[in-house]
């Protein structure tokens, strides 16, 4: 146990959002600690789990929940504190608001003209990104995918062509299912399956989509999951003969406006010119 935070004075009403430990205590930093000590009261999604936090840094302070299930009802509350107390907002690991219900709380707070501050901190998003070996100059955060294989599908087709690093959070039971279905809507990428980050059994295995999914298939892992997909490689230009081809097919189906449409989306050809080349397929 770290010795206790020393009080000092009271801090300034309004919202102070409070990155908190992955799995290492240690890596609560001084300056958390310290606003943690001296907030007239804390937001959390468990009670339990700050409780323990709270013990190791020494002191005890008052929680409220704020949580998913009661968030619409706390957040006037909380917000008409912060005019004359310190809400400290905190997760049960890492940094709030990241794939949690805080940010329409630190929206109405700025709204209401209250103080917010934030104390960053450790982040699974990022932590795995350092651990994966992938590109990091450019990446997007997808958090949970829809449970239900047809939601999804549809998930994965919206970001199949983004041209980012992916950085997905999962479940132990779901993580094969998962990257089956990631592999068969974005192709075989590279990826990493990070878990139990900061933790003694920290772990980054790398691979295909296909190779992990075959690996955790039968032997769902425990513990804090984050997936990490490598960016789609770079496509070929379209071939211009292809291109007519669906042009041809797709005048026998839709006006000549919506068939120069369709093609050049499929494509990512310019839609002007596919009006104008599905004019002259007309006139011939």
């Amino acid at each position: 146990m770290t010795s206790p935070v020393a009080i000092s004075e009271p801090l300034e009403p309004g919202l102070y959002i409070v990155a908190t430990p992955i799995g290492n205590l240690a890596d609560l930093s001084p300056r958390a600690a310290d606003i943690l000590t001296r907030a007239d009261v804390i937001a959390v999604e468990d009670s339990r789990v700050t409780a323990g936090l709270l013990r190791h840094i020494g002191v005890k302070r008052p929680m409220l929940p704020y949580h998913d299930h009661n968030a619409e009802g706390m957040r006037p509350g909380l917000i008409a504190r912060m005019a004359t107390e310190a809400v400290a907002l905190v997760s049960d690991a890492g940094t709030p608001l990241i794939s949690d219900p805080g940010y329409k709380l630190v929206r109405d707070a700025r709204a209401a003209g209250r103080h917010v501050v934030t104390i960053p901190g450790p982040c699974a998003a990022v932590a795995a990104l350092t651990l994966a070996g992938l590109p990091t100059d450019r990446f997007l955060f997808a958090g949970f995918l829809p449970s239900k294989a047809q939601a999804r599908s549809s998930a994965i087709a919206e970001i199949a062509t983004i041209r980012a690093t992916l950085v997905l959070y999962e479940s132990g039971p779901r993580l094969s299912a998962c990257l089956a279905a990631l592999a068969e809507g974005l192709g075989d990428r590279d990826a990493a399956v990070t878990r139990e980050i900061t933790k003694r059994y920290e772990e980054a295995v790398t691979g295909t989509l296909t190779h992990l999914a075959a690996r955790y298939a039968d032997a769902p892992p425990k513990g804090e999951i984050v997936i990490v997909v490598a960016p789609p490689g770079e496509a070929p230009p379209p071939d211009p003969q292809d291109a007519d081809a669906a042009l041809v097919e797709a005048l026998t189906r839709l006006p000549v406006a919506k068939a120069a449409g369709e093609v050049a989306k499929a494509f990512g050809l310019d839609r002007k010119t596919l009006y104008a080349r599905a004019l002259a397929m007309k006139g011939e």
